[in-house]
């Protein structure tokens, strides 16, 4: 079964393990194309190469690098009749050119297609954008979703084909793990990681952490227009001294949430965007870290009883949770066992991995039925 996925999201080093699963997978024969970077709002994102064993990996220009609309591969058309797909993962929304683009070439070449989509919002585009979103719903072999939500949207707007819902990427336990030597005592540490956009709640956060006494420290590990703010209102707060600002590599990932007491995502629903999934959720738990979450979007579904869920906006109902937490190690521990538990149950990498292939042997399994 050759297969030829396109991913911009795969140029992050820790999404390649879920490659290196697929391969392991029988007859699987694989080849993920992607950018050489990728720009969004905490700026250039470029390749890191750290899984890549048992498939081929190979980088393909990219025009109109961070227009999330228009962005296409122009070379996509030569690579598909080079290696000759059975199947073509698009991974990619079905409004975006990229998809259009790549469909247009799977099918010139006969080859089963499918799209993954986040999009947990039913949005009303302009009427080119939503002409091509139709062609990709009435063209296309097979859906992937990432939550049940997303799964809605599509249906509400007319997608009638086979459809699964699977996250994206999960977490490899053999690395984001809990510390060999589990911390004791000392500063409290929360940790908030993601883009530094005003949805993401970094504030809300800043003003629920002027509420909490004794001693603690707040670790943002991002980038994105609203660090400047960010770092103003702790200022503002007084909270200069107790407020790190970092970026790191996600290959540095697993050891940042080994040192941190608690990971908080207090995400804000907005008109335009609710949280999709919140990665960083199961990449924390894996590594036996508490999660205290919003209500916003998917998050509630993807802690379930292993975290704390609050309501978004609430800065009082998330300062006592941190409070209450801060103040209770025995509370951290159960939070710990749990969240690992909920994702060796449900969020491994070989399991998304295995689901994926799952799909892709029905898509080959319809191209047998439909020969003569």
């Amino acid at each position: 079964m050759r297969v030829l996925m396109l991913s911009k999201a795969c140029v992050v080093g820790t999404y390649q393990r879920k490659l290196e699963e697929m391969a392991r997978l029988p007859d699987v024969d694989l080849r993920v194309l992607v950018p050489p970077g990728w720009r969004d709002q905490r700026g250039m994102l470029h390749l890191e190469r750290a899984y890549v064993n048992g498939y081929d990996l190979r980088v393909t220009p990219l025009r109109f690098n961070g227009a999330f609309h228009l962005h296409y591969y122009p070379q996509f058309g030569r690579q598909v009749r080079a290696f000759q797909p059975d199947i073509v993962h698009i991974d990619e929304e079905p409004y975006n050119l990229a998809t259009w683009h790549a469909l247009r070439h799977a099918r010139r070449a006969g080859a089963r297609t499918l799209f993954f989509s986040w999009q947990n919002i039913n949005r009303r585009y302009p009427w080119i954008v939503r002409r091509g979103e139709q062609w990709v719903l009435r063209t296309v072999d097979y859906a992937i979703v990432g939550t049940q939500s997303a799964a809605d949207v599509w249906r509400q707007k007319g997608y009638h084909g086979p459809l699964a819902v699977i996250p994206q990427f999960g977490v490899d336990p053999d690395i984001f793990k809990p510390s060999e030597r589990p911390r004791q005592g000392g500063t409290f540490t929360v940790g908030f990681v993601g883009r530094l956009v005003e949805e993401k709640g970094g504030a809300l956060l800043l003003d629920a952490l002027a509420h909490l006494d004794g001693v603690w420290q707040l670790d943002i590990i991002g980038d994105g227009p609203c660090k400047a703010a960010w770092i103003e209102q702790a200022r503002h707060l007084h909270l200069s001294d107790r407020v790190v600002f970092d970026t790191l590599p996600s290959t540095r990932m697993p050891g940042y949430y080994q040192g941190i007491d608690v990971l908080v995502v207090p995400s804000l629903t907005r008109p335009n965007w609710k949280e999709q999934f919140g990665r960083v959720i199961i990449e924390a738990m894996a590594c036996g870290v508490p999660v205290i979450g919003s209500s916003s979007g998917a998050i509630p579904g993807v802690i379930g009883d292993a975290g704390i869920v609050v309501p978004e906006s609430r800065v009082d109902a998330l300062a006592n949770t941190l409070r209450q937490l801060m103040q209770s190690p025995e509370q951290r521990r159960d939070l710990a066992e749990r969240g690992r538990r909920r994702v060796m149950s449900f969020f491994t990498q070989a399991q998304v991995a295995a689901q994926t292939v799952d799909v892709y042997r029905q898509l080959i399994e319809t191209l047998s039925d439909a020969r003569p």
